[in-house]
């Protein structure tokens, strides 16, 4: 009797240890196609239509006291390198102030473009956001009452930028915000901080599943 409910219970341990591994096994396979979602994101893209004039949207990151952070330069570095090319391109950039800033991630960014030559009437700032989500519902209602105003034309085609790994996540949650993706480029910004980037690596992923549940 007890031998037989010694190999019940290894039996029942066994197919417990299946179990788990399972579940690791999966959990890993469902990580790694977040990882090749968000990968994709990073090659950038080209708007395959849309007519009218171009805006470009630029979403913010932490601000330090002595001015944008790193990652934030080099968004805006990005934003500067299309703007070079495109001078025509009207621009909005997003960000609102968060607990440990000083000032609105928009207020920053705007103050570095206007001191590297863009114009400021060509800038506009969205400063009430605090995610990713909501960059995206707050620019689009500040463009439309900018429209309806006469200030700016109905923008034709859109222009996002931010760092290379976030680029996915905001056109899944543009596309639902506009309706559409197809009039859409992005510019990856390269991430040259090592421990941030190995930081996104992480959490990017649950940032994706996180945004495509619940933020609708």
């Amino acid at each position: 009797m007890k031998e037989y409910h010694s190999y019940r219970g290894k039996n029942a341990a066994r197919k417990w240890l299946c179990a788990l591994l399972a579940l690791v096994i999966l959990a890993a396979l469902a990580f790694a196609a977040l990882e090749i979602v968000i990968w994709r994101g990073t090659r950038g893209r080209t708007a395959q239509a849309g007519d009218g004039p171009e805006v470009m949207v630029v979403f913010g990151c932490h601000v330090n006291k002595d001015g944008p952070s790193i990652q934030l330069r080099e968004r805006l570095d990005a934003a500067l390198g299309y703007w070079r090319e495109h001078t025509e391109v009207k621009i909005v950039v997003s960000g609102g102030k968060g607990d440990n800033e000083h000032m609105s991630e928009a207020q920053a960014m705007h103050d570095y473009l206007i001191g590297h030559g863009v114009g400021e009437d060509s800038v506009l700032m969205e400063d009430k956001s605090r995610n990713t989500h909501q960059n995206v519902q707050y620019t689009r209602a500040l463009l439309q009452t900018t429209v309806d105003s006469g200030a700016w034309e109905e923008p034709g085609r859109y222009v996002l930028v931010s760092s290379d790994f976030h680029l996915s996540r905001i056109l899944m949650l543009w596309g639902r915000g506009f309706g559409t993706t197809a009039n859409v480029t992005t510019v990856p910004a390269p991430v040259s901080n090592v421990p941030y980037r190995v930081q996104m690596l992480f959490r990017e992923p649950l940032a994706l599943v996180k945004s495509f549940l619940f933020d609708r």
